[in-house]
């Protein structure tokens, strides 16, 4: 019990400090074209609509105008989006909500591909991080009691690759099937030292997230005014291609993790996730 409410207090702090940081936005100038006479005016600022508006995107319509209201801000307050964004995207990994992949994009679209690109793999890393060690503090017996299959046979798998323990973490976070909440959760309890944690999380992610970040962002498209204000092109083509393009990188990196390392797991992780999920 004390566990329990040991989580929905962090959790419940968490989300104040998100909610305080997002409702006191510093105020901020429309662009002229918002203006009724395209002057200054007095009074004129968006800190009481953008607040309004601050919320996680759900699909890639909101995320298009999240990204226009966020650079409109960013102009004049680029520390402010700065921290915002950070304390966003570690909330989401930290208590292991869905929804991270938009936020990827959305790091490019703020911050180019390439600041994006290391901003999205220190966030994930430090994020998946803290899931581990909120996990570690709080939520080691439920894991267990919600998933005891699935931890023993973890537990069994990390054992028998005890000593090429990087190159399997590795491997499970490169897997297409592989859950990586769950292995944020779980990885505490199966002794896998936070170090080791950290470091294949950044690494494989960096990898995967190149992808994602920087293929969507750097998309040769022909695009207005408005869209390019965004920095955000997406088309249904583009994610298409991204998709199949991805499938192909989780798979060849997979490949390229086994033959240094032969890993007793590859003939069972297939069955493995698919069930955990």
């Amino acid at each position: 019990m004390r566990s329990v409410l040991g989580l929905v207090l962090v959790l419940l702090l968490a989300s104040l400090y998100l909610y305080l940081l997002s409702a006191h936005l510093p105020p901020a100038r429309p662009p002229p074209s918002a203006r009724g006479d395209g002057g200054p005016g007095e009074g004129d600022s968006l800190s009481g609509a953008g607040a309004n508006r601050l919320k996680f995107p759900s699909d890639l319509e909101e995320l298009r105008e999240l990204a226009a209201l966020l650079r409109l801000y960013q102009a004049e307050h680029s520390g402010y989006v700065l921290l915002l964004f950070c304390s966003a995207y570690i909330y989401k990994q930290a208590f292991a909500i869905p929804g991270s992949s938009l936020l990827n994009v959305l790091a490019g679209a703020l911050f180019g591909p390439w600041l994006g690109l290391l901003l999205a793999c220190v966030l994930t890393t430090v994020g998946a991080t803290l899931c581990f060690l909120l996990s570690q503090a709080f939520g080691k017996q439920h894991i267990i009691r919600l998933f005891p299959d699935k931890v023993a046979l973890l537990q069994r798998k990390v054992e028998e690759n005890r000593s090429s323990l990087f190159f399997f973490l590795l491997f499970l976070r490169f897997f297409p099937m592989s859950p990586n909440w769950f292995l944020n959760m779980s990885s505490p309890i199966v002794n896998i030292p936070v170090t080791l944690f950290f470091l294949s999380v950044f690494i494989a992610l960096c990898h995967l997230k190149h992808g994602i970040i920087c293929r969507i962002n750097s998309k040769p498209v022909r695009f207005s005014p408005a869209q390019a204000a965004t920095g955000i092109l997406f088309h249904s083509s583009m994610m298409t291609s991204w998709s199949w393009w991805m499938l192909d990188t989780l798979r060849s990196s997979s490949f390229r993790l086994m033959k240094p390392h032969r890993c007793s797991t590859t003939t069972r992780l297939g069955t493995f996730w698919t069930r955990s999920l």
